[in-house]
């Protein structure tokens, strides 16, 4: 059996719904085309994938969050690592630039203005997802 995983951790990003919109956050620095994307970072030794999510989450945008479900897993084709994606709920906090300099800005993104922010679509399962909670 022969190993496909890369040397680089697996990203793990959440994806974070309140008040009938999805948290997105705008890269300070852009990784090509993802410039705005999910609250997301590298796996640590020892972390799943969920609690990465909520860790990630915490660091960038001072959002205190609870991980519901994995949504999914896939290599990213844009950038070739290996994503895991984490429906979370708000538990406190107001989302903010925790982090200046990994983001430059937060919003709160309507269903029908996600293309606006990732234009080549989401991940399937994320937008299933966003689908079903997020009136459109």
């Amino acid at each position: 059996m022969t190993e496909t995983t890369t040397d680089k951790p697996g990203i793990s990003a959440a994806i974070i719904v309140r008040d009938d919109r999805v948290l997105m956050v705008r890269r300070a620095v852009s990784e090509g085309e993802l410039m705005w994307q999910f609250p997301a970072g590298a796996i640590e030794a020892g972390e799943t994938a969920e609690d990465a999510a909520v860790r990630e989450t915490l660091e960038e945008t001072g959002l205190t969050v609870k991980a519901i479900r994995l949504l999914g897993e896939r290599v990213h084709p844009k950038t070739g690592r290996a994503m895991s994606y984490t429906a979370c709920e708000v538990l406190e906090g107001e989302a903010h630039v925790a982090d200046d300099e990994e983001l430059d800005a937060v919003a709160w993104v309507a269903h029908g203005e996600i293309t606006d922010y990732v234009p080549y679509g989401l991940f399937g399962p994320v937008q299933e997802y966003l689908d079903e909670v997020l009136p459109h």
